[in-house]
């Protein structure tokens, strides 16, 4: 993914989910389980500090819910991963389905 002028940030993050699997695959005799989030746009001081024309473009392309997550969000399914010890090797986005935007 990635918007337009960022091919460098998506290669670094095609990077880290091509090496997920292969890192659960290396680590699991060792009983370590090896998940990845791949956030959305995160309420953050960076995103704060943005002009409201730029948070306001950003979130109308969130279809639900329509703006940024909070970083409770992002700690509640952090929380969640390290609840199922069956999880593992696994990708997921945490991004209010932007993709489909």
């Amino acid at each position: 993914d990635g918007q337009a002028g960022q091919a460098a940030y998506s290669a670094s993050k095609g990077a880290i989910v091509g090496m997920t699997l292969p890192m659960a695959r290396d680590l699991a005799s060792l009983g370590i389980r090896v998940c990845t989030i791949a956030p959305g746009i995160f309420e953050t001081p960076m995103m704060a500090a943005s002009p409201d024309k730029v948070r306001d473009s950003l979130c109308k392309a969130i279809p639900f819910p329509s703006r940024f997550g909070r970083p409770e969000e992002y700690a509640a399914y952090v929380e969640t991963i390290m609840l199922n010890p069956y999880l593992n090797g696994e990708v997921t986005r945490l991004d209010g389905a932007v993709r489909m935007g």
